[in-house]
């Protein structure tokens, strides 16, 4: 079994950047697509970007393409969500999933981003 666990949320002002870590353990993910969802106060958990396996695709929500980069090094068994240029918009539980059918996901991380 697969345990994600996210971290580097906080609390940062607009224009302001954070960068999310998922640590995976258990077994390794190197060989699965992961990816990083959000869910707003009062709003359904939304796509934001993923990552293939090898990191040669890394589809984006249209919200966040250009200010969010999601990245991965799979010998740390670590994927990443550089996110600049944040809004408040952006304020969200942010998470991490992995596999073919997003199986595997991590508790979640707040992002607080304050106007």
């Amino acid at each position: 079994q697969v345990q994600l666990v996210e971290s580097g949320g906080g609390l940062v002002q607009a224009g302001g950047s954070l960068r999310l870590s998922c640590a995976a353990s258990g077994r390794t993910v190197s060989n699965y697509p992961m990816g990083w969802f959000r869910q707003a106060p009062g709003k359904e958990r939304e796509f934001v970007a993923a990552i293939s396996s090898t990191g040669g695709i890394t589809p984006y929500a249209d919200s966040v393409k250009g200010r969010f980069t999601i990245s991965r090094d799979n010998a740390q068994n670590t994927v990443y969500l550089q996110m600049n240029s944040l809004r408040p918009e952006d304020t969200a539980v942010y998470y991490c999933a992995g596999g073919g059918a997003w199986e595997f996901w991590g508790q979640g991380t707040q992002v607080t981003v304050s106007s």
